[in-house]
């Protein structure tokens, strides 16, 4: 066979082959065709049964929820209806309650208007009474006149005169009286108590001052203090607060300043700069830094040493630090702490004896004059600043307002405001507690003595007792028994108004009567 047979043959089985693998996939894809139609019928078919059920179950369940709501709704319509029933019952029995209100007021209004009428009736009748006595009055007093030969006025004011005169007897009269029984009914008591406080407490007193002297080994030393161009003092003053003075005075200076702890401080600076022998600005600012460290814990220490010694706890950390710097305040030469531990101390010996609460009694004593610690600081006076510095500080609004009230500030309106008063009189007036300079004491006996006088009758005043009595000797001719009752009560109170004093001044009139004759 030649090449082109051949190749028409190959041909031929090329495209037998071909046609007959095509046959042979065709009949296999029609038989996956025919395979994937009936999977596709028998899942279509279990999802349609599967929807139904679902359908099925979603109906019931509808139907379920439904009569569900349908019950829940029925029973809220129960329950507003009977509520809306009770509140129908309720508006119709205050309905009822109105009603008989407005029948009530309805007549009262008709009586109102009946007594109305009869008051105006009343009314117009005593006015014309009224008209009538006036007439007969004013025909009186023209025949009084007549016949006394004075005016109105003037027999008004002689008849109010001798009313005033009797009215003034009367009351000095009621008023010793008073005062007599109140005095042997209270003064027993009250020395009994006072003096059982005076004899269980006795207490040490300090003087008053505002500069500290430093003593010196030798004069040179000033110099050093001084420093170059004056550095030295400038950093010791910049850094305490407090002045230098260095004078003549030898082997000494002194340092001046109202601040007592401050000028405490400034004094164990200097005194450590001496012994140590540095003295310069740095060795000073941390000399004043560690002796500053040194006083605050002496501070607190001192606080809840005072604390301790009356039994006084639960006092904030606060209190007990200001409580501490009363150690280096004075008042009229009596250290402050010394005579706040005096104070509670006697108010709670008070406190016993009235069968008060001592533990408050001797917490309001050592908390009293507190605001004394930050006086210089805040304006105002010391009870007030001390009862704010009290309350801020969590104590109790009756230790509050006994601290506030013991110079009567504010009024006291408690016993234990009272008695701190009391305490606190006591403490600062028992002989030897206090101190002043010459001049103010001579001053405060002059203003004692100018206050008396100043009233009408007096004859001499004298101060007596370093100005705790006052006594006064008047014209008997000017001054009666009972005038001079009143006349101690208003110089009383003029001193009250006018003076400021520690303590009490006692009053006393003195008004005596001397009938001299001679025998011939």
């Amino acid at each position: 066979m030649d090449i082109t047979s051949i190749m028409f043959l190959s041909i031929i089985v090329f495209a037998a082959g071909f046609l007959l693998a095509f046959w042979i996939r065709t009949r296999v894809t029609a038989g996956k065709i025919r395979a994937a139609e009936d999977e596709a019928s028998k899942i279509i078919r279990e999802a349609q049964k599967t929807s139904e059920t679902i359908q099925k179950e979603a109906r019931l369940h509808a139907k379920d929820q439904l009569y569900q709501m349908k019950l829940d709704f029925e029973h809220e319509t129960k329950e507003i209806r009977a509520e809306l029933k009770s509140l129908q019952k309720r508006l119709a029995q205050k309905e009822e309650s109105l009603e008989r209100k407005t029948e009530q007021l309805e007549r009262r209004d008709a009586n109102v208007s009946k007594k109305e009428q009869r008051l105006i009736e009343t009314e117009k009748w005593l006015q014309d009474q009224k008209n009538k006595y006036q007439a007969l009055i004013e025909e009186q007093k023209m025949q009084l006149e007549r016949i006394s030969g004075l005016t109105a006025d003037e027999a008004k004011d002689l008849l109010i005169k001798a009313m005033e005169n009797e009215a003034r007897y009367e009351a000095a009269k009621i008023i010793k009286r008073i005062e007599n029984e109140a005095r042997e009914q209270a003064d027993r008591k009250a020395k009994k108590i006072i003096g059982t406080a005076i004899q269980r407490y006795a207490g040490d007193y300090v003087v008053e001052r505002t500069v500290s002297v430093v003593n010196l080994p030798n004069d040179e030393m000033k110099g050093r203090i001084i420093g170059r161009e004056g550095r030295n003092i400038r950093a010791l003053e910049a850094a305490t607060g407090i002045d230098l003075i260095i004078d003549d005075t030898p082997e000494a200076v002194i340092l001046s300043g109202f601040n007592p702890v401050r000028r405490e401080v400034a004094r164990l600076v200097l005194e450590r700069l001496i012994n140590d022998g540095r003295i310069h600005p740095a060795r000073i600012e941390e000399t004043v830094k560690k002796v500053s460290q040194e006083m605050d814990v002496e501070i607190r220490e001192a606080g809840e040493q005072a604390a301790f010694d009356l039994g006084v706890h639960g006092i904030h950390p606060e209190l007990i630090q200001h409580i501490g710097k009363l150690k280096f305040r004075t008042s009229y030469g009596q250290n402050v702490l010394r005579h706040s531990v005096e104070t509670g101390f006697l108010c709670g010996i008070m406190a016993a004896e009235l069968g008060l609460n001592i533990k408050q009694a001797k917490r309001v004593g050592l908390l009293h004059d507190i605001g004394k610690a930050i006086d210089h600081e805040v304006e105002g006076p010391h009870a007030l600043i001390g009862g704010k510095l009290a309350k801020k500080y969590g104590e109790s609004p009756s230790v509050v307002h006994a601290i506030s009230a013991h110079h009567e500030d504010v009024p006291p309106t408690s016993v234990l405001a009272v008695l701190l008063q009391a305490a606190d009189t006591l403490s600062g007036a028992r002989p030897g507690a206090r101190r002043e300079i010459l001049e103010t004491y001579v001053k405060r006996l002059e203003e004692l003595e100018k206050v008396a006088k100043s009233f009408t009758g007096i004859s001499k005043s004298y101060a007596i007792q370093a100005g705790r009595e006052l006594r006064i000797i008047v014209e008997s001719e000017k001054v009666s028994d009972a005038e001079a009752i009143l006349l101690s009560r208003d110089i009383a109170k003029k001193i009250e108004e006018s003076l400021s004093y520690p303590g009490q001044i006692k009053v006393t009139v003195i008004r005596e009567t001397r009938a001299v004759d001679f025998a011939k």
